[in-house]
């Protein structure tokens, strides 16, 4: 019997494979949408320029490998980070599941998850997969918003960052250089909005598992079509991105330097150096800060600059990905399937 006939049953690990493989393919595909989404969202004071905007200007500037900036790092980011993501949220889910089955009395209909305990369930895999893959994420938002965005705001810049100085923008390269300038801490970076920003694979993941149920049973399907998938992803994430959209753009720009760059600016403190520590007087600004500071600079809207690049670069990948999902986990399946044949031979041969 062929492997695709029997129905994809994977384990945590597998599920995490597989939404890995997936992440990967869909940031993949709109990677240099990321890039521009990233670098509107890290000025501190500049124009809410277009995606497209952005995009020819990093073309004409830095080329086609503008466009790819940090593109290893942010693999790597996304991968762990969907890889921890899937496989906790398996593990949860599955968790909770059983102790409801347990519960119930035998042949009793299979139990249903609410809507509360799904956004429960996917916001405590998405603060543990955010702890431990973090300083991936600082890392590969430095390497996009590249060296001009991390040195200076617009109007001025530090002597240090001024120099022609060979700069190793290498994924080492920037790990040493947050850690000199922010300490080991600074490769976490934004983990306080991370974990508050939990709720947005949350919000998207339970509002699709919900909606594909309600379609589901009213086709009477099996599965959504890849175009109802593409639809019901949208959606989804359409609504978390709103719903989190300031924490986004906060977390960003206290990853890419541009929040240490405008405090000094607000405070009157001289701008901080490359390679030497920054915080040695005062202390590194906080979500509440930034947010606190573009409202009353900017009002509400100040607060969603830079959210049409981050939606339209969203909702495709996570579309992609939802659309994926299911080819990716036969692709997993099929991996652990023949990982799982290779070893019983060799253990045989031995």
């Amino acid at each position: 019997m062929s492997v695709q006939s029997k129905p994809v049953k994977l384990t945590p690990f597998g599920a995490a494979l597989a939404g890995a493989l997936g992440g990967c393919f869909s940031t993949a595909v709109v990677y240099p949408l990321d890039v521009a989404k990233t670098r509107i969202q890290a000025l501190p004071k500049g124009k809410n320029q277009s995606m497209l905007g952005v995009l020819i200007q990093i073309f004409k500037k830095e080329g086609i490998f503008g466009l790819y900036r940090g593109f290893g790092a942010t693999m790597m980011n996304t991968f762990s980070m969907q890889y921890a993501y899937f496989f906790f949220y398996s593990m949860v889910r599955t968790s909770y599941m059983n102790r409801l089955i347990r519960k119930m009395p035998k042949g009793g209909k299979a139990p249903q998850i609410g809507t509360a305990m799904e956004l429960i369930l996917g916001a405590i895999a998405g603060a543990l997969a955010q702890i431990f893959t973090i300083p991936v994420s600082v890392i590969a938002t430095r390497q996009q918003v590249g060296k001009t965005k991390r040195t200076q705001s617009g109007a001025s810049t530090p002597a240090s960052a001024s120099s022609d100085e060979p700069e190793d923008d290498s994924f080492l390269g920037v790990a040493k250089e947050i850690v000199e300038e922010e300490g080991i801490g600074g490769l976490w970076l934004g983990i306080k909005p991370g974990l508050i920003l939990t709720i947005n694979p949350a919000i998207t993941y339970g509002m699709f598992e919900r909606v594909k149920n309600i379609v589901i049973l009213a086709k009477g399907t099996d599965k959504l079509s890849p175009g109802l998938s593409f639809l019901v992803g949208a959606l989804s994430k359409t609504l978390a991105t709103v719903v989190t959209y300031p924490y986004i753009m906060a977390k960003v720009r206290i990853q890419a330097r541009s929040a240490d760059v405008e405090d000094a600016e607000v405070q009157r403190h001289e701008l901080p150096h490359k390679h030497e520590f920054h915080h040695k007087q005062y202390t590194h600004p906080g979500a509440l800060d930034i947010l606190l500071r573009v409202w009353k600079r900017e009002g509400f809207v100040g607060w969603y600059q830079g959210m049409q690049a981050q939606i339209i670069k969203a909702v495709l990948s996570q579309a992609l990905l939802f659309m994926s999902k299911d080819q990716f986990e036969k692709y997993a399946y099929v991996l652990m399937f023949t990982y799982s044949r290779i070893t019983t031979v060799i253990d045989d041969m031995v």
